[in-house]
């Protein structure tokens, strides 16, 4: 059992979106704040006004100055957003993309100081959360500089249930995706992919699918040649470093004969290839993780849903899945932490006078096998 519940941060996004709705209804079910600590980093003011143009039912919100203040079976939120902040739904403005900056911030500094656990992002617009001092592109550039370092970059990887996908290149144009496929590149994201796998997932020995770039992979790399002369060469790379792949596979064969339910994960080469095939077979309940990082963070798949907001018609599947997904790799990465902080020493004894060999029934002090 956990000494105490794990505190989530939770921002509140583009509240011209469907972020608030989402949030609303999950925590609509008090079971949701039995199992977790939320802190919202929003308004209640604007939560308010969602609600009640939702014809949502009312739920207690608790108003907390600090994480730390933050009620155990109760909703907490920090309000880091001016009350004037004006509400228009459906729509792109500037206001809304201020709004979920500073919700951002809030959550990452709280992050740095260890009062929340993890991270879970509801959907901006990127065209509107932009500042001079933030230079914001996406989450995951922006975690990565706050968390993570330019060597190490952070891993996209789509989730449901045992389906992980992850993406060698993120959302790029199409015609710059070729020259971002190198050797160093694949090698570093099956790396992250498979440390993961281990340490946030415990998968123990992870099996690897890899997806070519052109199509056809299968038929020797008739059309194009990255296959033979960046992808295998990167897959025999982390084979010696114990890291199990397989493939090169055309992406339409792979997923069409249903082969992605033979492995723990695949790599996709861009973001099509890896988010049509994840959202037509999940549809709605899928989540999205971002590995790589020494902190955690999860997030629906979808996006702020202008043309849905304020309808009461999104649904809080994705998002709850995002949630639970990020209490099980916090959970999955302390029992990681706590199986690998102390091996075992190994025992050794001289072959040659087998009258001293080790006692392995002797009591001295160490774990029994």
């Amino acid at each position: 059992m956990e000494d105490r519940l794990i505190k989530v941060g939770i921002t509140h996004g583009d509240i011209n979106g469907i972020g608030y709705e989402i949030i609303l209804k999950t925590f609509s079910d008090s079971r949701v704040a039995e199992i977790c600590t939320p802190v919202i980093y929003g308004s209640s003011k604007i939560a308010a006004y969602h609600r009640k143009t939702l014809g949502l039912p009312p739920l207690n919100i608790n108003n907390i100055s600090r994480a730390e203040d933050a009620g155990i079976n109760r909703v907490n939120i920090i309000n880091c957003v001016h009350d004037d902040a004006k509400v228009e739904l459906s729509k792109s403005t500037d206001i809304a993309g201020m709004a979920a900056m500073k919700a951002l911030k809030a959550a990452v500094s709280d992050l740095k100081r260890g009062v929340i656990d993890v991270l879970l992002t509801t959907p901006v617009n990127k065209h509107t959360i932009q500042d001079k001092e933030s230079g914001f592109t996406n989450h995951s550039e922006y975690l990565v500089e706050h968390f993570g370092n330019k060597r190490t970059p952070a891993l996209t990887i789509l989730i449901k249930d045992d389906l992980r996908i992850a993406l060698a290149t993120e959302a790029i144009p199409l015609a710059e995706v070729a020259s971002k496929i190198t050797k160093g590149n694949i090698v570093e994201k099956l790396e992250i992919l498979n440390q993961s796998l281990i340490q946030d997932f415990n998968i123990v020995k992870p099996r690897i699918a890899v997806l070519s770039l052109n199509p056809h992979a299968e038929d020797g790399s008739l059309i194009g040649n990255e296959e033979k002369a960046i992808i295998i060469p990167a897959m025999e790379e982390v084979e010696k470093r114990d890291i199990m792949t397989f493939g090169p596979y055309a992406a339409e064969a792979f997923f069409g004969s249903q082969a992605y339910e033979k492995f723990d994960g695949i790599l996709a080469m861009y973001h099509d290839q890896g988010l049509t095939p994840f959202k037509t077979l999940v549809t709605e309940n899928g989540l999205s993780y971002t590995a790589g990082l020494p902190i955690i963070r999860t997030s629906p798949i979808h996006g702020v849903e202008y043309d849905i907001a304020g309808r009461n018609m999104a649904s809080e599947e994705s998002f709850r899945q995002a949630l639970y997904a990020a209490l099980d790799i916090f959970r999955n990465r302390k029992i990681y932490e706590e199986a690998t902080q102390n091996p075992l020493r190994k025992q050794y004894f001289d072959k040659g006078n087998v009258d001293e060999k080790l006692d392995l029934t002797k009591d001295d002090g160490d774990e029994t096998l």
